[in-house]
């Protein structure tokens, strides 16, 4: 007989979760592993809230597993760690973001790109080494493996960083790659109040005004939507990086890229090691993301609203204040 949620792990847990394609979040109990030798465990204190939250809730990628905790944003302090862990300490502030396990073994995985690699493991709604379901930060307490924790340095108030654990490192990783984070390049980025708020944007209404301008285009938008305006705006040699995860095909134009030598590419997030200079970055230049903290049971209209895309800043669950247990 298959354990439930609340009994598969000894430490029991509470939260929030989805339970079925409605997407509808409501008080849920379940458990959280025993602390490994080389895990790390934390009291959750604040969780963003991440469009792909709404993607998956309401299994718009065909791949959530109900019940589903979600969160990918998740900070908090340190309770507990395992015999083998080197580098956190109990008291520590620290951030799981968008992944909890790979196989540390493959190509990408030995370059520090555990986010590209065949077997990555996600943070909620996936199966972990284990076989059991992996649950996210809509709750009280974490429980990950030590490769999989980033450091929160801490003059960087945790609110304001949950959001860069996964929006952060969602446009950081672009730039470098692409080479769109030299002084004096013109950079664009299309779409606010999930990812594209904690780079550097162009406004709208400016867009007529910059066609030709850009040396790059980071594209944050989630939703369907045309991508013929945006090749305009590049340069010739210019690139369009594409970050949001829109649930349905895009159409291509192929012959403004012939023309302008232009290029399309894509990014995931990003590996641990950059994961962790980005929060190092955050920190020592004082970044963090505009926020809206909200208690868990604004959830469902903060989905809502970002659905809507009423809001052009992050919202940020304040777990450790409004988290109760379900009856």
């Amino acid at each position: 007989m298959v354990a439930s949620a609340e009994q598969e792990h000894p430490n029991k847990a509470i939260g929030w979760a989805a339970r079925d394609t409605s997407g509808v979040l409501s008080p849920f109990n379940f458990s959280r592993r025993e602390t490994g030798e080389k895990d790390v465990a934390f009291k959750v204190l604040y969780c963003g809230i991440c469009h792909s939250d709404f993607h998956m809730v309401k299994n718009e990628w065909g791949s959530s597993t109900y019940p589903l905790v979600p969160g990918h944003e998740i900070v908090g302090v340190v309770t507990e760690v395992g015999s083998k862990v080197q580098n956190i300490k109990v008291g520590d502030k620290v951030g799981v973001g968008c992944m909890v396990g790979s196989c540390r073994s493959c190509d990408s995985c030995a370059d520090h790109l555990e986010n590209y690699c065949p077997k990555m493991i996600l943070t909620y709604s996936a199966k972990y080494y284990d076989g059991t379901t992996t649950y996210g930060g809509y709750s009280d307490i974490m429980v990950a493996d030590e490769n999989f924790i980033v450091l929160i340095p801490e003059n960087l108030p945790l609110d304001g960083a949950a959001p860069l654990l996964c929006a952060g490192i969602t446009t950081y990783s672009p730039l470098r790659h692409f080479g769109l984070d030299k002084p004096g390049m013109h950079v664009g980025v299309v779409g606010l109040g999930g990812l594209g708020h904690v780079a550097v944007n162009t406004d709208q209404n400016e867009m007529q005004a910059a066609m030709g301008t850009m040396d790059g285009i980071v594209d944050t938008v989630s939703a369907v939507h045309p991508l013929v305006p945006l090749i305009g705006l590049l340069k010739t040699h210019g690139k369009l990086v594409m970050v949001g995860a829109p649930e349905k095909p895009l159409e291509l134009p192929v012959f403004p890229l012939i023309m302008g030598r232009k290029i399309i590419g894509g990014s995931c997030i990003g590996g641990m090691k950059e994961t962790q200079e980005m929060i190092n970055f955050a920190a020592k230049h004082n970044i963090t993301a505009d926020i809206e903290i909200i208690p868990i049971d604004y959830v469902n209209t903060a989905m809502d609203r970002l659905v809507k895309a009423d809001v052009r800043y992050r919202f940020v669950i304040d777990i450790g204040n409004t988290l109760k247990a379900s009856s």
